[in-house]
């Protein structure tokens, strides 16, 4: 891994429109960049066009160095693996991943929702991965894209900075260096627990999705933000992000409201987080899914409601509204996101004190040998 600080070499996982915009950019950029995705099939397209083609805010053809569904392969001669997948698959690729990374090597999560970093960490080292790697998360995904064909992808927006941290935090800036070599607008972030709870995907996703189910089912066109946020759904909202913030708080954090978020995000202001929503002109034309199952469930609920609740609970927070939420997913879709979520004991920290957490995600597990080391 001798070269990376000067070009680092990437492998990005996942061929669906965040991973093709960030291999897009790379090649353009002139990196050299391997695609890895666990389904051949999905791979096809990209081996009969010969490449990547990416429009919008980043225009241009670019050939990958290899197109890959080996593990082995994409884990070989590369520095850095941007890991773009729904963060429901983090599990599953960290045990396929596992025996194939290296010393040296940094994996970054993008994005990680809740406790992302945490969970692939605990996940690699009890697959028996004894490699020095580092697993860092992005707050939020940089690129706003979507397919247009196998191996087209249309980038709508790039956001100035994108936030993120390592596990353990005294890698971050080491780790942020190094994705500048590429990405000038990641900024290091204090450590995971930050990344991780100012997730505002938790707020904006799962309630309004529960709240509209019927006419998603149906199949019916709306507006995902300015017909189905209304006002009294948005004061749901509004608990959420109460107990969400209540939640970092007491663990010694100060989470931006999405009220802030939307106001640096979009410019978008309002007396109230519906007004604030109504007034972005970014959300305008964001259609609502249009059937079920959807990721905004699937993913935000047990990758960002379970983990906050879970903290809340350490922490001596209660979160009734956000627990209801992930109540009535797992109802209406027959799956208990509190068993498969990323509760602390899922992601190893089931036994641990605040303090304790706090010093494993900024110090490292050998810190609190031998009760983390064996997992």
């Amino acid at each position: 891994m001798g070269s990376h600080q000067e070009f680092p070499r990437f492998c990005v996982v996942g061929a669906g429109n965040g991973g093709l915009a960030v291999a897009g950019y790379l090649l353009l950029a002139g990196f050299p960049v391997k695609l890895f995705n666990r389904s051949p099939a999905k791979l096809e397209g990209i081996r009969l066009h010969g490449g990547v083609t990416v429009q919008g805010e980043i225009q241009g053809f670019a050939r990958l160095e290899a197109v890959t569904s080996d593990p082995a392969e994409a884990t070989s001669e590369v520095d850095v693996l941007m890991v773009v997948i729904p963060a429901s698959g983090h599990r599953s690729l960290a045990q396929l991943l596992a025996p194939h990374l290296k010393d040296g090597q940094v994996v970054v999560l993008n994005p990680g929702r809740t406790l992302g970093a945490v969970e692939f960490e605990h996940v690699v080292r009890a697959a028996g991965c004894q490699s020095n790697v580092v697993v860092a998360e992005a707050q939020t995904m940089l690129y706003a894209s979507r397919s247009i064909g196998p191996a087209r992808v249309m980038v709508h927006g790039i956001k100035n900075c994108v936030p993120v941290a390592a596990l353990p935090a005294w890698q971050t800036e080491r780790v942020t260096r190094l994705l500048n070599l590429a990405f000038p607008q990641f900024v290091a972030e204090k450590h995971v627990l930050q990344t991780g709870l100012d997730n505002i995907g938790a707020v904006l996703h799962p309630a309004p999705t529960i709240l509209n189910l019927a006419r998603i089912e149906a199949g019916q066109a709306f507006e995902y933000y300015h017909e189905g946020i209304t006002p009294r759904v948005a004061r749901l909202l509004e608990e959420i992000d109460r107990e969400r913030l209540a939640v970092a708080g007491a663990l010694g954090l100060e989470a931006l409201t999405t009220r802030r978020w939307l106001a640096e995000a979009y410019d978008s202001h309002g007396d109230t987080l519906h007004e604030a929503i109504n007034n972005n002109s970014g959300y305008d034309g964001i259609m609502a899914p249009s059937g079920l199952p959807t990721r905004y469930m699937t993913e935000d609920v047990p990758m960002s409601l379970v983990p906050i609740a879970s903290l809340g609970k350490l922490a001596g927070v209660p979160t009734p509204a956000i627990d209801s939420i992930i109540t009535l997913a797992s109802l209406v879709e027959g799956t208990d996101y509190r068993q498969e979520g990323r509760t602390l004991e899922r992601v190893g920290l089931g036994d641990m004190t605040v303090e304790e957490v706090y010093t494993y995600i900024k110090e490292g597990r050998e810190c609190l040998f031998p009760r983390v080391h064996s997992v």
